[in-house]
């Protein structure tokens, strides 16, 4: 399965956030799944896939064909920041954000949201929206680790009460609490 990665690129952030990203990383890799993301160095995005690396590159008990892979999307504006990650398998270089937006779209299977900022909200709201109008029909599950997305939920709430959103939603991101969730979701 092609797992598309959200999350923030920021090194400042707690480390115990940067763990949540050596945990699905390893998890991904472990499993056979491939990692789709953003294809640039910073925070999560480098914790997720130098996890994945590692752990591919330490499992001596598959063959080649059974491992994942890392698929980075990166536009040139990203590159000529000098923050082009290195570890990528493929790499596909786009000119703007909402192309990386709609390739990592095709590419992937499901998509995880990590904590993040602005950039992972938009994609988290780009990738509900599309499937919301009949683009895609791929899950979305949003770790909310210690309440990291507790008031958008709540916005969310307010926005179904207020009759924003329809009662009868065609599609939901599903928001959990732990990797181990995540893991459970993907897995089903």
């Amino acid at each position: 399965m092609h797992v598309a990665v959200y999350c923030s690129a920021k090194d400042c952030i707690p480390e115990e956030y940067l763990r949540l990203g050596d945990g699905l990383g390893e998890w991904l890799a472990r499993n056979g799944h491939s990692l789709v993301y953003g294809g640039a160095t910073g925070g999560l995005m480098s914790r997720v896939s130098d996890a994945f690396r590692r752990t591919i590159d330490g499992m001596d008990d598959t063959t080649p064909a059974e491992r994942g892979r890392i698929i980075g999307v990166v536009p040139n504006r990203i590159i000529q920041a000098g923050r082009r990650a290195e570890n990528c398998d493929t790499l596909f270089v786009i000119g703007t954000m909402a192309e990386r937006k709609q390739r990592m779209r095709d590419l992937a299977d499901c998509f995880v949201c990590l904590p993040g900022s602005y950039g992972t909200l938009d994609e988290m709201m780009d990738v509900t929206s599309s499937a919301i109008v009949g683009e895609h029909k791929k899950p979305l599950y949003v770790l909310d680790y210690k309440g990291f997305y507790g008031p958008l939920r709540q916005q969310i709430e307010r926005m179904r009460g207020l009759r924003f959103i329809p009662d009868q939603e065609n599609y939901r991101p599903v928001f959990v609490e732990t990797l181990e969730e995540v893991f459970t979701e993907i897995g089903k």
